[in-house]
């Protein structure tokens, strides 16, 4: 089953959808072995881990697209991309999209803030017309060329406007031929409930530590109806405070030994697939060179073993 395709049925699914957002390929990498089903780009870990700026539209769609096809490579799940608010008008949204699938994302979300946007969870947001959005999702599905890439519309017209023009636009952008309609910073349970009922489509809300929206449990969603919750930014917030935890450590200690919370090398090198390129080796490289970086194809065969 083609990535796409695999994640619109994810989408459709009884089963709500869990996609945690990845700042980076580690963290995507981290997410596939932890079992989720599929990856979410996020923006805001991009412009933190990339440029240690908030996300407030200063990463570059070239940047961004750079970042998500390597992502896209290093796992075996679905990925849904960032597209921002298309970087420009409904013809460079039709280019935008055209890139992210090419490098391999299953779907995109799409946002109807004018530029420069900003994290839908920071104040001083500002939406486009209802009416220019629609012509964006209308280009981003012409440009798709396969019928199931996925097309993650994001309203941000609730904190803007309030929760009528926030449904008001969901049906619109849904009629317009987005597969997911995502509500963006929606401050209650009610509110909550509401976007997920009133909207003819399937719902994504999405959860943040400190952000506006209520933090509800994956259950609670599931119950009210929502198809997919993304958790954006929780991964590069706590690799951040593990960071400073284990520096502040050694700050302390004048150590590394017994820092608490720490991958060992051997888990360290599972997780980025040495065993793979252990693999590779043994396949093709010639016996002279195995012989010079291993002695032999023994010594080879025991560091395939040790992973290390």
């Amino acid at each position: 089953m083609r990535k796409t395709t695999l994640l619109k049925k994810l989408i459709n699914d009884p089963e709500i959808l869990v996609m945690p957002g990845a700042y980076d390929v580690l963290s995507a990498r981290l997410i596939e072995v932890s079992g989720f089903k599929a990856v979410q780009c996020s923006g805001f870990g991009f412009a933190a881990s990339y440029l240690g700026l908030p996300d407030i539209g200063i990463l570059s769609g070239t940047q961004m697209l750079d970042i998500t096809r390597n992502i896209c490579s290093a796992v075996d799940i679905p990925v849904m991309a960032d597209g921002d608010n298309g970087f420009g008008n409904a013809v460079n949204t039709y280019y935008t999209v055209r890139e992210f699938e090419a490098a391999g994302a299953a779907g995109i979300n799409l946002e109807d803030q004018i530029s420069p946007k900003r994290c839908g969870h920071i104040t001083g947001k500002q939406c486009i017309s209802a009416d220019e959005m629609v012509l964006k999702i209308k280009a981003a599905r012409e440009a798709a060329k396969d019928p199931d890439f996925v097309i993650n519309a994001r309203t941000d017209a609730y904190t803007v406007y309030g929760i009528d023009e926030a449904i008001r636009r969901g049906n619109m952008y849904a009629k317009s031929g987005a597969d997911l309609i995502f509500v963006e910073a929606v401050d209650s349970v009610e509110g909550i409930k509401r976007v997920i009922k009133e909207i003819d489509a399937p719902v994504s809300i999405n959860l943040l530590q400190g952000g506006r929206t209520p933090l509800v449990t994956i259950q609670e969603l599931q119950e009210w109806g929502a198809a997919r919750v993304s958790i954006p930014v929780t991964a590069v917030m706590a690799a951040a405070c593990g960071v400073k935890q284990a520096l502040e450590y050694i700050k302390a200690k004048g150590t590394i030994k017994d820092i608490p919370n720490v991958l060992t090398f051997e888990e360290f090198t599972e997780l980025v697939r040495l065993d793979k390129i252990r693999d590779l080796e043994s396949r093709y490289l010639t016996e002279d060179e195995i012989a010079f970086r291993y002695r032999d194809r023994g010594g080879l065969e025991k560091a395939k073993a040790e992973r290390h």
